[in-house]
């Protein structure tokens, strides 16, 4: 029988790197994209025109227009044996979420609920596999390291605490209607499509508008915060592992190591000839070049958070056991490709 999936968000980073994974393998992939005015389908350009992936306008605030994607994909694939779907579509900037709290919440809390219902309403409960994409940002103020699927939740943004609601309501469902829903609490994972106001592509990005000329120094917020963080390839993968497991469940998806923004920052630098030395404290700080003394870094408290999150680690032992499933690209190789999209082969020094 035919494979079939919905994803929403099939655009982003995330998004993408799955659409591709599930052609790879056969299935037929229908995407969820947001009206706009400009293109934005540059992720998924290389597959656009795939004959078995078919995109729908739509958005996560609008329940009806959920049911009628969902039931027009009962209907084109009649005979298919189960529908996965995976919800990768929110507002999923941290800083962003403190300015515009109500939007958040509109789409990553109610959004999950009414693709749920949607998924209910079009008759497709019984054949539906559901993957939520929740985040480490649930753990917040963490209240033990590393943390695992049983750790407790402190979210500390509108968007941790929308994506708590999202967490919750699916495992509701799971338990009230017998829905195989899943989900996975995924820890940092970045890559070449990563948007550009992430903190990860904002640093490989002004790392290359230093060396063209096109800027002289790199502002950042807060340089101390550790962060599990993985590659997007390896993440997508276990998602689509998620929804393959014989019973549904919770999984954290996660590297098992820590680094410092200052770390990935050094890195990155390190690969394009600057090494990077330190000098002030707090917001006077700057990042120098060691050879010619050229600042390059400097702390802006415009980039600071309300809430600041000081560390996540993530441990993924319950997915490796279940499921197989293991990271296999390293944070060296992460940062070094990062910097090979943004700036080029040809200032690679390493």
């Amino acid at each position: 029988m035919e494979r079939v999936a919905f994803i929403t968000g099939v655009n982003g980073q995330d998004g993408s790197y799955l659409a591709e994974l599930l052609l790879d393998k056969g299935y037929f992939v229908h995407g969820l994209i947001r009206r706009s005015s400009l293109i934005n389908t540059e992720r998924i350009d290389n597959i656009f025109h795939n004959p078995r992936l078919r995109l729908h306008h739509g958005d996560m605030t609008d329940g009806t227009g959920l049911h009628m994607i969902l039931a027009l994909i009962r209907k084109t694939h009649p005979d298919m044996e189960r529908l996965e779907v995976y919800n990768l579509a929110a507002q999923s900037h941290v800083k962003v979420s403190f300015q515009m709290p109500e939007y958040t919440a509109e789409t990553d809390a109610n959004g999950v609920l009414k693709l749920l219902e949607a998924v209910r309403s079009a008759g497709l409960a019984e054949k539906c596999r559901f993957y939520q994409a929740s985040t480490s940002e649930l753990y917040g103020k963490v209240c033990e390291i590393p943390q695992t699927e049983t750790t407790p939740f402190y979210p500390r943004s509108p968007y941790g605490v929308a994506k708590l609601y999202g967490f919750w309501i699916v495992k509701n469902y799971r338990e009230a209607y017998g829905m195989y829903c899943s989900n996975g609490i995924l820890f940092n994972h970045e890559g070449e499509r990563r948007a550009y106001n992430f903190v990860t592509r904002k640093i490989t990005i002004g790392l290359g508008k230093i060396l063209r000329g096109e800027s002289t120094r790199l502002k950042m917020g807060n340089i101390d915060s550790l962060r599990d963080w993985g590659h997007a390839e390896d993440y997508v993968r276990g998602m689509w592992q998620i929804l393959q497991a014989d019973e549904p469940d919770d999984f954290v998806l996660a590297t098992g190591e820590m680094h410092s923004v200052r770390e990935f920052i050094e890195k990155a630098f390190v690969l394009c000839g600057f090494k990077i030395l330190w000098k002030g404290v707090g917001i006077e700080e700057v990042g120098y070049d060691e050879t010619t003394g050229r600042e390059l870094i400097v702390i802006d408290p415009h980039y600071f958070r309300p809430t600041e999150v000081d560390q996540l680690l993530g441990d993924a032992s319950k997915a490796r056991r279940i499921l197989g499933w293991k990271p296999e690209i390293g944070f060296d190789e992460l940062v070094r490709r990062m910097v090979l999209r943004d700036c080029g082969s040809t200032y690679l020094k390493a």
